[in-house]
């Protein structure tokens, strides 16, 4: 059985801007149906996957994954005709006539969230695929599917925590024996997801977006000052769900369009709203520390709650919040739970992945193993290499090395003597985080690293840490880690052993702590031996791993997009393959 899962809502955002016209254009993220994206599933196995924005270069997009879907037909030599089902991670179906209130709710539903508006799209990007063989899969439901078929296990408890799909935000799953079972649902007028996204958004980041970067503000601050805030906002309640009154003030559509209430609650009962162009002030830090402790207290009220009444000690999560890294490594070190499972690819751009499996598992083709590394993008031949490095002609040189070994050498060496370079080989990520495939590359022992990479690409806030990568031997002698405990995603939160701190001053967040990748030679053997000839020069199989991307670009996919990136910032070397490259004298 082949199916392809898609997300997004391609029609979602024009039409929120046609409709309210002249809004803040932050405003329009406070949407469904952003980070587009299609895998492909091959009787019961993932061997395909990717986000639109990879393509189109539109960070986030929420378009139909038509150039996904391309690549993984590609990938597969598969045509359109030979796939047995599209399935959707999103299914208004159900909420229907929720939405005939009035005019406005009912086009939107019809232009944007009905299955006449998905087969639209299905007829106008891959003309002549069967209408009955296009399914819809509830969103939660995918996410769900997503963790549980991915866990590599027969028997856990599911959370599903984001802002909201469809009509739901937070949602519990008995999993068994192949089937899940939703215990408990919390609704978005309730969502933990909104109330953090919605104070990103008064701190003056975007909603939908930039919440790690409040993760990454929050251990700056101090926690205590806005406390009571956040007590009174979130209400614990002791059959381990919870209340958010403040998102109910907003009674019209028209308000619950943008939080207008809510905001304007935050305006007089919190801190002013603060301006992207403002600095950030030690307000502005306690807020978000407040904030990521209460939405810790949510996750562990919950979690705690069916931990108990089930009597399950194994937990998936997925959904947007579980891309908070900070939580999650709390959750590990609670005690709860003897594994903490996170799927990678926790945001929307997942549940393309989970409508798949969700599908497959109906026809009883998965097959649940842990997911490796999710490297299941696009990767490109000497040829296509070459191709795009003659297209720059006189503005870079490139060299080929005779094997990879001499590769890593050399890369290595580069990083010991202090240089950054990008470092683009093999199959994209299929997620958020660049994990050794497109990325780029420094000394974790440097201090002044932190600030030479944004000042040379990344053009980010200060304050925001970068990542360690270390091989996974040699990660429990930097971080505070168990020999063989694997963290393989850089989606939890480590301590760096108190001793290892000032050794390692460009990825030691505030407060001691790392956003940690280990690297396994199962997992990734090119980046694995890349961190070993690290070792060999500075004693340290580690690097600092950010994303090879600037500010408001996705991660580069293709070479040409590499060549161009590296060539419109400060790196200083690029290796595509075994090619190093680095610009002409001019």
């Amino acid at each position: 059985m082949k199916v392809i899962g898609i997300s997004g809502l391609a029609n979602a955002l024009p039409f929120k801007k046609a409709i309210y016209a002249g809004l803040d254009e932050r405003e329009y993220r406070i949407v469904q149906g952003m980070d587009a994206a299609a895998a492909l599933l091959i009787d019961g196995e993932l061997v395909a996957a990717a986000e639109e924005e990879r393509f189109t270069g539109k960070k986030h997009t929420g378009d139909f994954p038509v150039r996904a879907i391309q690549y993984c037909l590609k990938y597969a030599g598969l045509s359109p005709g030979e796939i047995d089902e599209i399935a959707h991670g999103f299914n208004y179906a159900p909420y229907r006539d929720l939405y005939l209130n009035d005019s406005v709710s009912a086009s939107l539903y019809e232009s944007v969230l009905s299955r006449g508006a998905l087969l639209e799209q299905v007829r106008c990007h891959l003309p002549g695929f069967p209408e009955e063989r296009v399914f819809a899969v509830g969103h939660h439901l995918a996410h769900a599917a997503s963790a549980a078929y991915t866990s590599g296990w027969n028997e856990c408890m599911v959370v599903v925590n984001d802002a909201m799909g469809e009509v739901e935000s937070l949602s519990v799953y008995d999993f068994h024996d192949g089937e899940l079972e939703r215990t408990c649902s919390i609704g978005a007028n309730d969502s933990i997801g909104i109330l953090y996204s919605l104070v990103t958004l008064h701190l003056g980041f975007d909603f939908n977006s930039d919440e790690y970067k409040i993760m990454g503000l929050a251990p700056y601050g101090d926690s205590a000052r806005f406390r009571p805030f956040f007590e009174q906002a979130v209400e614990l309640r002791d059959d381990g769900t919870f209340r958010i009154p403040i998102l109910k003030l907003n009674r019209s559509r028209d308000e619950r369009e943008t939080y207008i209430a809510t905001r304007a609650y935050l305006d007089e009962h919190l801190i002013p709203r603060r301006l992207p162009a403002d600095p950030v002030t030690s307000a502005h830090q306690d807020v978000a520390a407040a904030l990521q402790e209460c939405l810790e207290k949510v996750v562990l009220h919950v979690c705690g709650h069916f931990a108990e009444k089930t009597g399950l000690r194994r937990i998936a999560l997925a959904g947007g919040v579980a891309l908070n890294c900070t939580a999650n490594g709390m959750l590990m070190h609670s005690g709860l739970f003897e594994e903490v499972y996170v799927q990678p690819v926790a945001g929307d751009d997942g549940v393309a992945l989970g409508a798949a499996l969700y599908r497959a598992s109906l026809a009883g083709e998965v097959i649940n193993r842990r997911m490796p590394a999710p490297l299941f993008g696009p990767c490109y031949s000497d040829s296509e290499i070459e191709i795009a490095l003659q297209s720059f002609g006189h503005r870079i040189k490139w060299r080929r090395f005779d094997s990879f070994a001499a590769t890593c050498a050399n890369a290595a060496q580069l990083i010991a003597d202090g240089r950054v370079i990008a470092w683009d080989r093999g199959r994209m990520e299929y997620g958020p985080r660049a994990l050794g495939n497109r990325s780029i590359l420094a000394d974790p022992g440097r201090p002044e690293m932190r600030d030479r990479i944004n000042a040379m690409v990344k053009k980010r806030e200060a304050f925001r840490p970068f990542a360690p990568a270390c091989t996974l031997e040699q990660a429990p002698r930097w971080f505070d880690v168990a020999e063989s405990e694997q963290h393989p995603y850089m989606i939890s939160v480590v301590n760096v052993r108190p001793d290892a701190r000032t050794l390692l001053p460009a990825i030691t967040h505030v407060n001691g702590s790392a956003r940690l990748q280990t690297v396994s030679v199962n997992d990734n053997p090119d980046f694995h031996a890349l961190l070993v000839a690290v070792g060999e020069t500075t004693g340290r199989q580690m690097v600092l791993n950010t994303s090879f991307n600037v500010k408001g670009q996705p991660i580069v996919n293709a070479p040409h997009e590499a060549i161009e990136t590296f060539l419109g910032t400060g790196i200083e070397f690029l290796f595509l393959e075994n090619y190093h490259v680095t610009r002409s004298v001019a």
